[in-house]
């Protein structure tokens, strides 16, 4: 598309890694290159966290049973998740988008916004800070491919990214927005979901540009504000700004088990384990948390929380775990569970490095953990393991939760 970068009123960049835990599963094992690649756990119970674009022609994707997966796609070779590997590489990737710009929003592990406006002078026009920034991923991860869209706003920067993945490179000139989304569907629109498209298919909207060419008046009787909402978006419009501040809300662990728990003693195992990942992080990253938050998820699916506030920041996994142990008491759920997680979320950097060991409620239980870090950052996460893990199999390792920090 043809571009006229003094036109931009803004630059904005949204760039997605292609399916990222899969490629970097191909990146590591050579043997798994050109093959249709599942990562999650084989098991009934266990879902597809990203398929390799081998396996999709066979329909299959992430949040799929694996189970499912696996009759559409019985060539396909299961790898189990390694966070601690894409945490890594994340992280560079994370790295490279801030040499770009200093306003990032990572939305996930492989995704992030960028603002680049005014960068024009350091990077040239839109289309060479997008081939710029696919290189630097490139080098910076030793082979990973990341699909980048650019346009005046968020939402049609996202859309741009997905548009013609993988490695896709799409540019969006803002007076040729609306024409751009006009054709496609409306299941692209930000925040509808499936319901909310059948409803929308029923009153005979089926594109983007049937939406914007709508009485804006007839969108909000129809469908509520969500329908205000779609006709600014389907217009291209857009004020949301990239907030560089979305990082580091949260750390969380969580895993889904191989079978239901009741017991508290059981549900304590687990949280422990979690409790241990988060302080391990939160000390890798300099990090106090000022909340705990406790995830527990019924036999039928549903999901239930509860948190509360700490008295003092910490990154003791002791004073984690027994702050979620003390939450599991305001659950009225008696269970089964299959999934037990624990987070903790009010992140913050102390002051001063000295200010940790102040805050901890026992110095010593740190000094502890710090030694446990060493031996895992050494010998793997499984090199020391509490007695009480023992003989206890998971279906998946943890999954980790937004886990990017400003600097």
């Amino acid at each position: 598309m043809p571009e006229q970068p003094t036109e931009w009123q803004r630059i904005i960049a949204h760039a997605d890694m292609d399916a990222f835990y899969a490629s970097v599963e191909q990146l590591d094992d050579p043997k798994l290159r050109g093959r249709p690649v599942l990562v999650g756990p084989r098991s009934g119970r266990g879902v597809v966290l990203t398929a390799s674009y081998e396996a999709r022609p066979f329909k299959v994707g992430s949040a799929m049973p694996m189970m499912k997966a696996l009759r559409r796609c019985p060539m396909a070779v299961v790898v189990p998740p390694r966070f601690e590997r894409y945490t890594e590489l994340s992280e560079r990737v994370m790295d490279v988008f801030r040499d770009f710009s200093p306003k990032v929003e990572p939305l996930s592990l492989d995704e992030a916004f960028l603002d680049m406006t005014g960068a024009s002078h350091i990077f040239g026009p839109p289309i060479a800070m997008a081939k710029k920034l696919k290189q630097a991923v490139f080098e910076a991860t030793g082979g990973l491919t990341v699909s980048v869209g650019v346009a005046q706003t968020k939402y049609v920067a996202k859309v741009a990214s997905g548009y013609a993945k993988p490695s896709g490179l799409t540019i969006v000139h803002p007076s040729l927005a609306v024409a751009w989304l006009a054709p496609q569907s409306i299941a692209r629109l930000w925040g509808a979901g499936p319901k909310t498209q059948d409803r929308m298919r029923a009153f005979g909207y089926t594109t983007i540009g049937a939406v914007a060419n709508a009485d804006p008046e007839l969108l909000k009787e129809q469908l509520g504000s969500a329908g205000l909402h779609f006709y600014e978006l389907a217009n291209a419009r857009d004020p949301r700004r990239v907030e560089s501040s979305r990082r580091a809300h949260s750390m969380g662990s969580e895993r889904t088990l191989e079978t239901d728990v009741v017991e508290a003693e059981d549900i304590q195992r687990h949280l422990r384990r979690s409790a241990d990942r988060i302080a391990r992080r939160l000390r890798g990253k300099g990090i106090l948390a000022s909340g705990v938050c406790v995830r527990l998820k019924t036999a039928d699916f549903k999901l239930l929380t509860r948190q509360c506030t700490l008295a003092n920041p910490t990154d003791v996994a002791d004073v984690l775990f027994d702050t979620g142990c003390r939450l599991l008491g305001r659950f009225q759920h008696k269970g089964p569970f299959r999934l037990v997680g624990l987070a903790a979320h009010a992140l913050s950097r102390p002051s001063e490095p000295k200010q940790l060991d102040l805050l901890a409620s026992d110095p010593a239980k740190r000094d502890l953990e710090v030694v446990m870090d060493q031996v895992a950052e050494r010998f793997g996460h499984n090199g020391l393991r509490r007695a009480r893990d023992v003989g206890h199999m998971l279906v998946s390792e943890s999954t980790p939760n937004l886990d990017f920090v400003s600097e």
